[in-house]
């Protein structure tokens, strides 16, 4: 097997080379618009070949987005899920008052119809 590197407009290319050796098959793959000779296909996408500090420093830069962004996302989830509970506080003061009031009204209705003179 065969690594090639080339450059290409300050890109950074991998191209492998496959050839039939003893007991091993010959894999021949061409790149239909590459205009490359058969047998030499890109395997690496330009940008892929950078240092290990390249990689490590983007990896540590990925992670902190993600971070920031989950902690956002749990900060509004915090706030929705508080706006939610007061919600559900309101209503049940709301539901209190009225069965407080429908309790009342079924105490005066019973004093009413209970002791009605026959």
């Amino acid at each position: 097997m065969l690594l090639i590197y080339l450059s290409y407009k300050a890109f950074w290319c991998i191209f492998l080379h496959v050839a039939a050796t003893g007991d091993m098959p010959a894999y021949q793959i061409r790149s239909p618009s590459s205009g490359l000779p058969p047998g030499v296909v890109m395997a690496a996408s330009p940008g892929a070949m950078h240092s290990p500090q390249q990689n490590t420093e983007e990896a540590t830069r990925k992670r902190e987005v993600r971070l920031m962004k989950n902690r956002e996302a749990a900060r509004e989830c915090r706030r929705k899920k508080k706006e939610y509970v007061k919600c559900l506080e309101n209503r049940v003061a709301v539901l209190e008052n009225q069965n407080k009031t429908l309790i009342e009204e079924l105490k005066a209705l019973k004093d009413i119809y209970c002791h009605k003179p026959e």
